[in-house]
């Protein structure tokens, strides 16, 4: 594992800092906006303009890096977020801030472009899956990790975004001063949504549905606990455990897909996604039942993702599984950037349990539809089955790393 991964330990560095510094800004941002008197659908409409910026950058941001070469485009996509971050405490304004994080997700897309596309150069064959398991761990660990600074301002409230603004500006830095020769440049293979439906209408569906609901999540869950009680400190700590519990659970569930009917496991975590949300609906002040629900709701929701990825790949041949790997991260990401906005309408109707009770309906809703998938098409068999891979949902270039799509390299 650690010969696996020195050739590419400081873009790792890189991936940890950098989501330190980024991977609470969302929740920051809700919190400030909330405490400024913004309406729940103002503070939808900020974490939209992020997603949105995702998805865009996904599309072209990689022009850019085949242009100007992944050293000078990360320097500019870091450089561009780290000066976004402090703007925060000039204005105060959704306006503006929603312009910010539309900057903000078109940065961190390209960032993750560069990123990815390097790390996919560095592994070889072999070592795949360890260099992407290790990469998953930077990732989340940075995110957790980042959530504690949401503490950090005391009485100067544009400290954290300072904080930030440091975190994400040091990630430079080992990129920059790393030995390792940047890749050539790469371009994504093309894969029409019909064809990707028509092989997997459940992994399809499912991985649309799970953005809808974590983007609903990642945009609006500070504000929801907020109202409900908790303080800053505890807010963070909250975020903290549903990202580590979203952590803990997609292995042992990815480990049951593979010896299990892969349809089932998808439809029971909807399913027991679903029963989660609802007891949060039902929740009324903060308490130990709380951060008990959102580690279990982290440990289902954010196994929901790869496992669709993995039922996909079942049905899928191995030259055409990146780009449809590809193509799934970007639905992923436009669920994720209406999602926001529709929890926020519901919020606005029900404030005290909004929130989950989208989530849930979005479960529900994949629930059905996996359930009439069971009876409309054969499974396929369990020996079949590929093996389940935890897999990243930022750029399309993350696809490139699954040890299950072909050699992991695109023609």
């Amino acid at each position: 594992m650690f010969a696996a991964i020195h050739p590419v330990r400081s873009l790792l560095l890189a991936i940890f800092m950098l989501m330190a510094g980024s991977g609470f800004l969302s929740t920051l941002i809700g919190l400030r906006l909330e405490r400024a008197g913004a309406g729940t659908m103002a503070i939808g409409a900020v974490a939209t303009a992020y997603f949105g910026g995702l998805v865009l950058g996904a599309l072209r941001a990689g022009r850019i890096v085949r242009q100007v070469g992944h050293v000078r485009a990360f320097a500019a996509f870091v450089s561009l977020l780290s000066a976004s971050t402090l703007a925060y405490a000039l204005l105060h304004y959704p306006l503006f801030w929603t312009t910010l994080r539309l900057i903000d997700g078109i940065c961190v897309a390209g960032v993750f472009i560069c990123l990815e596309s390097w790390l996919n150069d560095r592994a070889e064959a072999e070592t795949r899956g360890s260099v992407l398991a290790a990469y998953m761990v930077a990732l989340y660990s940075g995110q957790a990790v980042g959530q504690l600074l949401l503490a950090a301002s005391g009485a100067l409230p544009a400290v954290p975004f300072q904080l930030a603004s440091i975190l994400i500006s040091l990630a430079i830095i080992p990129l920059c001063l790393t030995r390792s020769a940047a890749p050539a440049p790469v371009e994504a293979q093309a894969f029409s949504i019909r064809a990707l439906y028509a092989a997997s209408p459940l992994g399809t569906f499912g991985a649309v549905t799970t953005g809808l609901m974590l983007g609903a999540f990642y945009g609006m869950a500070a504000v929801h606990v907020r109202r409900l009680g908790l303080d800053l400190g505890a807010t963070a700590s909250f975020m903290m455990i549903v990202i580590l519990g979203g952590v803990a659970l997609q292995w042992p569930l990815g480990r049951l897909s593979d010896r299990l009917d892969r349809r089932r496991v998808i439809v029971g975590c909807f399913a027991a996604t679903m029963a989660v949300c609802l007891m949060l609906t039902m929740l009324v002040s903060a308490g130990p039942s709380l951060l008990a629900l959102g580690a279990l709701f982290g440990g289902l929701s954010f196994a929901l993702y790869p496992l669709c990825v993995a039922h996909c790949n079942d049905r899928l041949l191995a030259t055409e599984r990146v780009a449809a790997s590809g193509r799934l991260v970007l639905l992923y990401s436009v669920g994720a950037a209406i999602g926001p906005l529709g929890a926020a309408m519901l919020m606005s109707v029900a404030p005290g349990g909004g929130l989950f009770l989208f989530i849930a309906l979005c479960s529900g809703a994949t629930l059905a539809f996996g359930l009439w998938r069971q009876t409309a098409r054969p499974s396929v068999p369990v020996p079949d089955q590929q093996d389940f891979q935890i897999v990243p949902r930022t750029t399309p270039m993350a696809s490139l790393l699954d040890p299950n799509t072909a050699d992991g390299h695109m023609s």
